[in-house]
């Protein structure tokens, strides 16, 4: 049985922080779930053009708005909590915490990430070996 409480991960090599998100590793490859959980709060003001090639993502808002664009089909949907969106098709978006306020996700990688990941020029990360 794993169990860990955010505490634990804040502070630490887990704990990942750039200028538009930070994201707290809770579960990553190592654990060997098979799939990985990260506490994210993206920051006030960011916009945030990604596209994870080499990943499912699927993501939970728990606290505060915004919206997403599907840059393929142009359409925007609202985020609030209890929102849930899922990047079934590798969908390039944008991410924006445009409200004025943060908005913190719980976000759900299949594969696991390994833990220090940051997006590359693509809005990617890489896929672990």
């Amino acid at each position: 049985m794993i169990v860990k409480h955010l505490a634990s991960v804040v502070g630490t090599a887990a704990d990942v922080d750039t200028a538009g998100w930070t994201s707290r590793r809770l579960l990553y490859k190592q654990d060997g779930m098979g799939y990985s959980v990260n506490d994210t709060i993206i920051k006030p003001g960011a916009e945030l053009e990604m596209q994870y090639r080499n990943h499912l993502e699927t993501v939970y808002c728990i606290e505060g708005e915004g919206e997403i664009t599907d840059l393929a089909t142009g359409e925007t949907h609202g985020i609030r909590p209890g929102t849930l969106y899922a990047l079934n098709l590798h969908d390039h978006h944008v991410l924006r915490a445009n409200r004025g306020v943060a908005m913190r996700m719980v976000c759900v990688f299949n594969p696991p990430l390994t833990g220090r990941e940051v997006h590359d020029s693509t809005g990617a990360y890489a896929l672990s070996e």
